[in-house]
């Protein structure tokens, strides 16, 4: 739901704001209303309002003054003197109202506002690529043993090893195979929890206890719950030291 508050200096013309808004947006909720530019200031600070219709002329702080320490509030001026349109522009100001603000105006006021509410096309379609990427993730796997199909969870893998035309999972006590080449596991992996450390190897990183250089400068990578020390190569290795 919509939110507004409301600052002028004289009750009547605030009232009557407050009608029409109601009678002309029945959904947006008007949450405070302000009798001067300090009181509006404190009221925003406080309510966070999706936008401020604000007085230009008011005691204390005027319009403009207020308008000017909005952050995510958008600021509506409405006024009876036309001669603070180009300051109250330079303030980023959504709409300037004249008053006495007919229902025409208003409304024209109004659509505009409601259009700003709307979701940024570019930010939504970013946002549903990210769901779909979410869901693209690898949580499971089928893996099969004897006649039977089983589930090995994501979790359970502490790393990835190629082997000729597939790839080994491995767990703490057991190793399956899947059809999955590392390069489509990788795009499927978290890049904060796995990591590709070999063209041959992906590891869990909560499954790394250290990383070891033996005697001939070779990194390798030792893990908690397992024997094997898998291979660190130096194209991999950057990366791997940044995460």
């Amino acid at each position: 739901m919509p939110t507004a508050l409301i600052a002028d200096d004289e009750p009547l013309l605030l009232n009557y704001l407050c009608d029409r808004l109601a009678h002309l947006w029945p959904e947006l909720e008007v949450v405070a209303t302000a009798r001067n530019g300090v009181e509006a200031l404190s009221l925003v600070h406080q309510h966070k309002p999706d936008f401020a219709f604000l007085d230009i002329r008011m005691p204390g702080l005027n319009g403009l003054q207020v308008a000017e320490s909005l952050q995510q509030t958008r600021a509506v001026f409405v006024t009876a003197f036309d001669e603070y349109a180009v300051a109250a522009f330079e303030r980023a100001a959504t709409d300037y109202l004249l008053k006495p603000v007919s229902d025409e105006r208003l409304k024209k006021c109004i659509d505009r506002l409601r259009q700003q509410l709307q979701p940024d096309p570019a930010l939504l379609a970013q946002c549903l690529a990210g769901l779909q990427s979410h869901k693209s993730k690898l949580h499971w796997f089928h893996v099969g043993l004897a006649n039977q199909t089983r589930l090995v969870a994501l979790d359970e893998v502490l790393f990835f090893q190629a082997s000729d035309k597939y790839t080994e999972l491995v767990t703490a006590h057991e190793r399956h195979v899947i059809r999955t080449p590392l390069k489509e596991l990788i795009r499927q992996l978290d890049g904060y929890l796995y990591a590709q450390v070999h063209r041959s190897y992906i590891v869990s990183l909560r499954a790394v206890a250290f990383v070891e250089k033996d005697l001939f400068g070779r990194h390798q990578i030792h893990l908690k719950e397992h024997p094997d020390v898998l291979p660190l190569s130096r194209s991999f290795a950057a990366q791997f030291k940044q995460m």
